[in-house]
């Protein structure tokens, strides 16, 4: 009696450690259907929700807070693939704008404020050494920023994926409580 409870308890602490990280990136996903990100001056959105209609994913605009209607907005086409669609606007002055994404099918996909900083103007600087004898290959910055936090930010999983996930971490908990029950009965002669 003792081993049965205490296999019970093993396998649903087991089944809650497996459940938790779903359970973490669930409400990450469901939070907005875009991403908003700036750079200097320049803002860039990226959703995963649109689909292509007659070659259109649809259209992102940035809107100024004097603007009430999407069509008033600094409008961009998103363009990219079926995982992940984007647009961006460059030479943005400083204040705060209201980035919104309608899909080609006439759904919104979602809307975030944003706030544009005042960047700081490249500094030029001269030196009086020699000039290098061959080209030095500069690195080019990272477009959409850097991966950080829980399983990146740059990327929205959506139901699916999350489903398929649930599903396999729920198959693995089940078995790991079959495999113990299995152990734990008396060998029969």
């Amino acid at each position: 009696m003792r081993k049965s409870i205490s296999l019970l308890r093993s396998g649903l602490a087991l089944s809650a450690t497996a459940a938790l990280p779903v359970a973490l990136a669930a409400p990450a996903a469901a939070v907005s259907g875009i991403s908003v990100s700036t750079t200097g001056s320049s803002v860039s959105v990226v959703t995963s929700a649109c689909t292509q209609i007659n070659g259109s994913w649809g259209t992102a605009a940035l809107l100024t807070s004097s603007q009430a209607s999407f069509s008033q907005g600094r409008q961009a086409a998103l363009s990219g693939t079926t995982v992940s669609q984007s647009a961006a606007w460059s030479g943005v002055s400083p204040g705060t704008y209201t980035v919104v994404v309608v899909c080609s099918s006439g759904s919104t996909a979602g809307s975030q404020a944003v706030i544009v900083s005042a960047g700081s103007a490249p500094t030029l600087s001269t030196t009086s050494r020699p000039l290098p004898t061959r080209p030095v290959p500069v690195q080019p910055a990272p477009a959409r920023g850097v991966n950080g936090g829980l399983g990146g930010a740059v990327r929205d999983y959506g139901p699916l994926t999350l489903g398929v996930g649930t599903a396999l971490v729920g198959a693995g908990a089940v078995t790991a409580v079959w495999c113990l029950r299995r152990r734990s009965k008396p060998t029969r002669p």
